[in-house]
């Protein structure tokens, strides 16, 4: 793997965690940080700065302490408002803007933003040539391959980016009509990366090592974007890059280094939302997480009848039998 350039940015490990809304909040980022990811990417801010009063917003734009180039992703369908989210982010510390052309949601979409924009090319390039203009930092872009499987103009896109002044592409294999549903292909990514001299990122149920290596070399892109096949297994970057440096697997965590994990990991959830949010949040993590744990239904189900922080991680604590709850144990290397 080749270092990947971002305007002035080197990320040497190109393996990057996908922004996703109601996940990658700054403890997800940082754990999955620690764990391999070369680069994180926010959850999507709404192009209405008028929202971001919002505890959502609030919580959504907190980079406190994180290590740079932070990341930003703005959704939005008017090209002004977009330029004008990407100043007052780089304003608060951004210095990388994202933006997405990606969403499937319905939500999203019934505004003409997120993949819904793919329809519109024109549009589009409006919003990324305000954008780009609008900032002295890097934009960049995640989009699909398409709006339907009859109008894959993922190729049309990227290179309407390119001539925009984007300086990254991450492309999701899948068309917004397809949503998640079916195997992500990776056909069309290839076409795009051959399309632009752009760095290109391949994303879509990449959530295995051998997935990964296949996928880079079926399309030739410059690194992969995790998203869902993160889910209760942050250490998958540290395993993906492990693979393709020396094509071998490392060793599998053991539990009581997992529990290290989770348990790091849960406080964060609690630190950062206090214990109403932080309930809540930390169930959703605990399920995926468990998963991959024996008798994870179980625990899952006990974990999510807690009232209490301290409840939520003495039960973690004791099912990985680590003798002492220590409220910040140190995640695996």
């Amino acid at each position: 793997m080749k270092p990947l350039q971002i305007g002035p940015y080197t990320l040497n490990v190109p393996l990057v965690l996908a922004p996703m809304a109601g996940v990658t909040d700054r403890p997800f980022r940082q754990i999955c940080r620690e764990l391999g990811a070369g680069h994180v990417v926010s959850e999507m801010v709404s192009s209405e700065t008028r929202l971001w009063h919002t505890n959502k917003s609030r919580f959504r734009l907190d980079h406190t302490g994180e290590p740079g180039p932070v990341t930003v992703q703005i959704v939005g369908y008017d090209p002004a408002m977009m330029a004008e989210a990407a100043r007052e982010n780089v304003a608060r510390g951004a210095q990388i803007i994202d933006i997405n052309m990606g969403c499937p949601a319905k939500k999203v979409c019934n505004r003409l933003a997120g993949s819904a924009l793919m329809q519109d090319e024109k549009l589009v390039a409006e919003i990324l040539d305000a954008v780009v203009k609008a900032v002295d930092v890097p934009v960049t872009l995640k989009t699909r391959t398409g709006w339907n499987r009859a109008n894959r103009n993922g190729v049309t896109i990227a290179k309407i980016a390119e001539d925009a002044g984007i300086q990254l592409l991450a492309i999701h294999g899948r068309t917004r009509e397809d949503k998640y549903t079916g195997n992500a292909e990776f056909d069309t990514v290839a076409a795009i990366k051959q399309a632009v001299n752009i760095p290109v990122l391949a994303n879509g149920d990449i959530d295995t090592p051998e997935k990964a290596l296949d996928v880079l070399e079926h399309t030739g892109c410059d690194g992969i974007m995790i998203g869902r096949g993160a889910h209760g297994r942050p250490w998958l970057f540290r395993e993906i890059h492990h693979y393709l440096l020396t094509k071998e697997y490392l060793p599998p965590l053991d539990l009581p280094s997992r529990g290290n994990i989770i348990l790091r990991h849960l406080y964060a959830v609690h630190s950062f939302y206090g214990e109403e949010l932080g309930l809540r949040f930390a169930r959703k993590h605990m399920s995926w997480y468990s998963d991959f744990l024996p008798e994870g239904k179980t625990l899952s189900r006990q974990f999510n009848t807690l009232i209490q922080t301290d409840q939520q991680l003495s039960l973690v604590a004791d099912y990985f039998s680590i003798p002492t709850l220590c409220r910040q144990p140190d995640a695996a290397a």
